[in-house]
């Protein structure tokens, strides 16, 4: 009888294993389309969008070291002075799940026009999703500047 036990014990300790990491891999695809929705809001202007996958406690460290709380952010999206970029796409990115967080790490490319000229710009960022109250809020993104080579 010990040994059925002992392997009906370890089927259903693996089974429960499986089913965990399908649903964490569930869970980080859905947190990877949120991130991704993220770009075709920064070449829209889409403020709206943007609204609902940031928390409202958000910070943003961006490439020059300076800090943006949510309100700032989408301010600065709104400015008259706010050129969208013409491309934004993430080149590539991964997303772990930690039971309510998750954390995006990838490299995000921008396509822009300054002074007349196209510009292409690099960076790569980390993005920390949270699950509240069953939604998934973006809480804090840091980016660093890829230098062009």
């Amino acid at each position: 009888m010990k040994p059925f036990l002992a392997i009906a014990l370890t089927f259903c300790l693996g089974a429960g294993l499986a089913a965990a990491q399908s649903s964490s891999s569930d869970e980080g695809a859905h947190v990877l389309a949120l991130d991704n929705s993220w770009n075709r809001a920064l070449e829209t202007k889409d403020t709206k969008a943007l609204d609902l996958l940031l928390a409202d406690t958000f910070v943003s460290i961006d490439i020059d070291g300076s800090i943006q709380t949510k309100r700032e952010f989408l301010e600065s999206l709104r400015a008259p002075g706010y050129q969208a970029p013409a491309q934004a796409v993430t080149e590539q990115s991964k997303a772990d799940v930690y039971g309510d967080s998750a954390v995006v790490v990838g490299i995000f490319r921008t396509q822009f026009m300054h002074k007349g000229k196209s510009v292409t710009r690099r960076e790569r960022f980390v993005d920390t999703w949270v699950n509240l109250n069953h939604t998934w809020k973006c809480v804090s993104s840091v980016a660093v500047l890829i230098p062009a080579s």
